[in-house]
Formats: C-alpha cells, sequence, structure tokens
C-alpha cells in the first residue's frame, strides 16, 4: 500500500493549528459591563433645545394704572353736579318711546320701523324711477335686435331672385330627361318576381326617383320662364 511521505508533517501541522480555529478574532474579549444597558428611547433622534420667547410676542403693557401709582392730590372743581344735573333734567326735552307694534293677545310687540309697515321707502328719492341696468339692458337688446334684422336684410339681398336663361333651362330640362332614362332602363332590369326586401326596397326607391324626375320635367316644361335663388 502507498503511503505518502509527507504524512508525518501534515499531521505535525494539524494539530500545531489545531487552536487558532476554535474562535475569531483575539482570544480574551473585553466583558461589557452591565451597567451600560440600552435604555428606553435612546436612539430617538433628539430636537434642538427650544429657544427663547421673542420679545415681540410678549403682552402689551395695560393701560390700567398700577398699585404703586398714586392719583394727582390737590385737583378740585367749584361745579356743583346737583344744580347742574336738575337745570339740565327741567330744561332737557323728553325722550320719545320708540313706536312699537303689538300683534297677539299676549301682547308680544316689536319696533314698527323695522316689521315693514312703515311706508318708508316710497318717501325715496328714486321711488318708481327705473334702475339704469334694465335701461341699459333694453338698449342693449333693442340694438342687437336691429343688427339681426340687418343681417336678415342682407342676407335676403345676397340670396335674391334669378332668372334662368333659355339655354339654361334647355340644359337643365335635358338633364332631367338623361337622369329618367338612366333611372328607368335600371328599372327595367330588375327581375320580374320580387321575393326579398331589398329588392323590394329597391324598386320602391326607383319608382320615387322617377315620380321626382317626371314632375320636375313637367313644372320645366309648364312654365317657360323660371327664378331660382343666387346662391
Amino acid at each position: 500500500r502507498y503511503i505518502s511521505m509527507f504524512r508525518p508533517f501534515v499531521k505535525h501541522e494539524a494539530e500545531k493549528n489545531k487552536a487558532q480555529w476554535k474562535t475569531m478574532g483575539p482570544a480574551k474579549v473585553a466583558v461589557p459591563s452591565p451597567k451600560n444597558f440600552l435604555q428606553k428611547h435612546s436612539k430617538e433622534p433628539k430636537l434642538p433645545a427650544r429657544k427663547k420667547e421673542q420679545e415681540s410676542k410678549k403682552l402689551p403693557a395695560l393701560s390700567v394704572p398700577q398699585r404703586t401709582d398714586r392719583p394727582v392730590m390737590g385737583i378740585q372743581s367749584k361745579k356743583n353736579f346737583i344744580n347742574a344735573n336738575a337745570v339740565a333734567a327741567i330744561t332737557g326735552l323728553p325722550k320719545k318711546p320708540q313706536p312699537t307694534c303689538v300683534d297677539s293677545r299676549q301682547g308680544d310687540k316689536y319696533l314698527l320701523e323695522t316689521s315693514g309697515l312703515v311706508p318708508k321707502y316710497i318717501k325715496k328719492k328714486d321711488y318708481g324711477v327705473t334702475p339704469k341696468y334694465i335701461t341699459q339692458r333694453k338698449e342693449e337688446v333693442k340694438r342687437a335686435q336691429e343688427e339681426y334684422e340687418a343681417s336678415i336684410l342682407e342676407h335676403l339681398k345676397k340670396k335674391a331672385m334669378k332668372r334662368l336663361s333659355d339655354e339654361e333651362r334647355t340644359s337643365l330640362l335635358q338633364g332631367l330627361k338623361k337622369n329618367w332614362e338612366e333611372v328607368y332602363r335600371e328599372f327595367q332590369c330588375l327581375p320580374v318576381e320580387i321575393d326579398t326586401i331589398p329588392k323590394k326596397l329597391h324598386k320602391e326607391k326607383l319608382e320615387t326617383q322617377m315620380k321626382q324626375l317626371e314632375h320636375d320635367i313637367e313644372v320645366i316644361e309648364k312654365h317657360k320662364v323660371i327664378y331660382i335663388a343666387n346662391e
């Protein structure tokens, strides 16, 4: 049996480096202190410190006097307020009561001026006068009607009747007769037995065209002078 000559060397190297495979990094690691445990909200972002309120947000100074303020002393008035009040009451006009309206047996009352029973609106200067916006609107409607009538007259003038000449009447009559012959030829080509709906509709259509053409030919032959709208 074959035995490698390097077997003792490999065996020696394996036993030599066996302890290095037991751990990753240094053999001795510092154990963390039990006092450095993870605390609540320790990983949340901290807000910046709150600034102090600005001076503009301070309350305005009150107009009432302070406790330490002293009134001005030494000012006296020689006015007799009792006599003055009595004279004012005697010479003053009596206060007129406001007119009220009672609308129930229990005595419910309300002011008469704001009730709508006083005809104060008819005393206004512009009462019964037509407002300006209504007059302006009537003028606009009248102007629009006049413009519309003018446009209609112009349109009618453009579409005035035009008389056909003899050459045009003859060519028109020949064209109608030619169309009647073409329709009649197509009508003659129809089958003897009309057994389907499309055939029946086609026959009715040809008959209607022939009647219309015959009517037009009769009208043109009957009237020597023909007027048409000038478009």
